[in-house]
């Protein structure tokens, strides 16, 4: 068992990808913006939180850099945070406020993390980055209509980040893994009680790529969907 670092581990699917790794056994560090919500989780799920507006990328990279000389540099990564841009977001009626919020925490805050914490991750050939995404973020397939542009610009970028870190890091031959997810709609604070499917499906691909056995032919710089390759 390892040490995890997992962002948006209060609530929602961080906070379920949190549980699960601490129940078998790793030693997980959550990263959290509201110091309640932390407090709360902390007491329910056993574990220590840092906290970190992840908006704020100055804040970002100390936090990041702190951590390693507090904790050591992880095995795992999940980077579980992120954001629902306005609805009416659209590229020619946003704004220079809403699409900064929605890029620094989607994009800029990832690019900071993975740049700090997975840098001394792969040195040490033994790490697994795995960070949320959506399959709104793909540049093809269905559901590619538009709108929403912070938010699926954000996510592809997310998918670009991972597929082009992959590549720099021999897809995996080096013992360092990095893929993205798409958790599809699930029930949290941003997908709402509606949604179809549960924080524990939608939390599940996630958990089975920080732990899952990766040999020669395995794939990573991917985005998965339920333990499948989704083409972007």
């Amino acid at each position: 068992m390892g040490l995890a670092f997992v962002t948006g581990a209060s609530r929602g699917l961080g906070r379920q990808v949190a549980m699960s790794l601490a129940a078998q056994g790793h030693q997980v560090i959550g990263i959290a913006k509201s110091a309640e919500n932390a407090q709360a989780a902390s007491a329910e799920l056993g574990i220590p939180f840092e906290l970190v507006d992840l908006e704020d990328i100055g804040a970002t990279r100390i936090l990041a850099n702190a951590m390693l000389e507090k904790y050591g540099t992880p095995e795992i990564l999940v980077l579980a945070h992120g954001v629902m841009s306005d609805k009416m977001a659209k590229t020619l009626r946003t704004n220079d406020a809403e699409w900064s919020r929605v890029m620094n925490i989607n994009l800029n805050s990832v690019f900071t993390l993975v740049n700090a914490i997975g840098s001394p991750m792969a040195e040490a050939r033994n790490g697994r980055v795995i960070i949320f995404s959506a399959c709104l973020g793909r540049m093809s397939g269905p559901g590619n209509a538009g709108g929403l542009a912070p938010y699926r610009i954000s996510k592809a970028g997310v998918n670009a980040l991972v597929r082009n870190l992959a590549h720099e890091t021999g897809h995996g031959a080096r013992g360092f893994l990095v893929d993205a997810i798409c958790p599809n709609h699930s029930r949290t604070d941003m997908g709402g009680p509606n949604a179809p499917r549960s924080a524990e499906e939608g939390a599940a691909t996630a958990i089975w790529l920080a732990t899952r056995n990766f040999s020669a032919g395995d794939v990573t710089g991917v985005l998965w969907e339920d333990q499948e390759v989704v083409p972007w």
